[in-house]
């Protein structure tokens, strides 16, 4: 039994081709999908004729998409979106940023962009800029800068790193004044409030 088949596309099919091409396909997603639908169906040269005007219609169209993806890559190309999110004192995010994140800030700002088309390489989910890849074509990508920011101001203290020695003992540093007289501070206040 032929796990594939040839059939002529009667419309224009999102990553598969336009109307009048003939493709090659599964045959479990020509009957599924594109036959009951009247997107493709037997190639016959009559039918190739029939489309002949749709096809130069589509293919006009295609032309018209391509210049409006070019002049957009242009705008793309030195462009920053900023994006806020809630995140702890350390800058770490309560979830990661989004491909349809990214795309829906993009389209916000005007440009005409599917969370397809927003290419990560790595999972976002520190407070930090990026770099990310808008495909839009083959050939016409564009990388935009993503700023993450907090939704709020970070508190970030100054933690001392804890060191061990070979025993596995922690060693304590001399710490300054300052630092001590907070501490001591603190802790007659707790012994006051328990007394």
């Amino acid at each position: 039994m032929a796990k594939n088949i040839q059939l002529l596309l009667t419309e224009n099919v999102s990553h598969l081709g336009i109307v009048g091409d003939v493709v090659r396909v599964r045959l479990g997603y020509a009957r599924n999908y594109l036959i009951p639908r009247g997107l493709a169906t037997e190639p016959s040269d009559e039918i190739r004729e029939a489309l002949a005007a749709k096809r130069e219609e589509a293919e006009r169209q295609l032309r018209e998409l391509r210049a409006q993806r070019e002049k957009m890559v242009e705008k793309l190309e030195s462009f920053e979106v900023t994006l806020q999110r809630s995140c702890n004192d350390q800058g770490l995010l309560y979830g990661s940023i989004t491909q349809k994140d990214i795309a829906d800030a993009l389209v916000a700002e005007g440009f005409n962009v599917e969370p397809r088309d927003v290419r990560l390489g790595q999972t976002i989910k520190r407070v930090d800029s990026y770099s990310v890849l808008v495909k839009l074509d083959q050939d016409l990508e564009a990388d935009v800068k993503l700023w993450v920011v907090p939704d709020r101001e970070l508190n970030v203290e100054e933690r001392d790193e804890m060191e061990f020695d070979e025993e596995g003992n922690l060693i304590r540093h001399a710490r300054p004044a300052k630092q001590e007289a907070v501490e001591a501070g603190a802790e007659e206040g707790a012994a006051s409030e328990q007394g």
